[in-house]
């Protein structure tokens, strides 16, 4: 075997951390303005009013009308900001294990959506449709949870709440905006290592091994074996990520405008399946709902929405669900 050179070496140091920042800069670009509109959103009381909208829906999926206030803090700004309005509210104490079961997996399908809807848009879905589906589809699923262990009797027990610690609710603009500096670090850090993991993984043909094992789900679902990898990464790893990679794919002209509709719809039902729902499970969520009803529920509705897409005409599809995306 013949040793690698270090200006070689150094070589593809530079092409990852090229690639890295190149991936980065795009997802800057879209949640750094976002980012700043959230914050200036809460600081000024608005996200209590753009829950009033929920508080009626919370009856559907058997909820007190108060997490409505919980589920909108996750919607517009992200999971923890859900967590800290959850466990400032007195009522969340009251919850059984199957309401909180229920709160949960709502907010892990429809969180962060001014954020991570955006980036699907940028990869050429179309912002509205991946909105409503997100949303709509966490108010289904919590109405078939809340149907299934209300009819069952099952998770009718007390729900224990596994935080430890204390909760700041508000927190200075200053340490806000250090903790956006990190979380950007992070993204940076997590982003050069995904790439460097894809780029090993095609080395040693791991990537067509996956393909190969998830080959037969993954062509029932519509996706293609170009997109499969970055499917993967984004159900495990979280949209941030994946949709950054595919923002870079789908604008390449690698992979198909339909692969890349039925991956970012099933990346946001179901994403960052280990983070994500260790969380959820420090609440009180059970594992039948924050995983498994998730997972099965969104590969479910992707398949029947790509299969449903050869009914619908094509001015009506590039209208409504996605676009050809934009060459990089």
């Amino acid at each position: 075997m013949r040793p690698v050179s270090a200006g070689r070496l150094w070589g593809e140091l530079r092409s990852l951390l090229r690639e890295a920042g190149e991936v980065s800069l795009k997802l800057y670009r879209i949640m750094i303005p976002i980012l700043i509109g959230v914050k200036i959103v809460q600081e000024l009381g608005g996200i209590a009013y753009l829950a009033m909208p929920l508080k009626p829906l919370m009856a559907l999926v058997g909820l007190p009308p108060e997490m409505g206030l919980v589920w909108a803090t996750a919607l517009i700004n992200n999971i923890y900001g859900g967590i800290i309005v959850f466990l400032t509210l007195p009522e969340s104490q009251a919850l059984t294990s199957a309401q909180a079961t229920v709160l949960c997996t709502m907010i892990l399908v429809a969180h962060s959506l001014p954020v991570e809807v955006r980036i699907a848009q940028e990869s050429g879905t179309r912002f509205i449709f991946q909105a409503l589906i997100r949303i709509v589809g966490a108010l289904a699923l919590g109405a078939l949870l809340h149907g299934i262990y209300s009819g069952f009797g099952l998770l009718q027990q007390e729900n224990v709440i596994f935080w430890q610690g204390e909760v700041t609710a508000q927190a200075s603009l200053l340490q806000w905006g250090l903790d956006q500096v990190r979380n950007l670090a992070l993204i940076f850090g997590i982003i050069l290592g995904l790439i460097l993991v894809m780029r090993l993984l095609d080395c040693i043909r791991a990537t067509d091994f996956f393909v190969w094992l998830l080959g037969p789900l993954l062509r029932a679902l519509g996706i293609g074996r170009e997109a499969a990898p970055l499917t993967i990464i984004g159900m495990i790893m979280g949209l941030t990520y994946g949709g950054g990679l595919i923002i870079k794919e789908s604008r390449s002209g690698r992979v198909s405008s339909r692969d890349v509709f039925a991956s970012l719809t099933l990346m946001g039902l179901a994403h960052s399946m280990i983070e994500d729902t260790l969380l959820m499970m420090v609440l009180g969520g059970h594992l039948s709902g924050i995983l498994w009803a998730r997972v099965l529920f969104a590969l479910a509705v992707v398949s029947l929405l790509v299969h449903s897409l050869s009914r619908l005409p094509e001015r009506w599809i590039h209208r409504f669900l996605y676009a050809t995306p934009r060459r990089a």
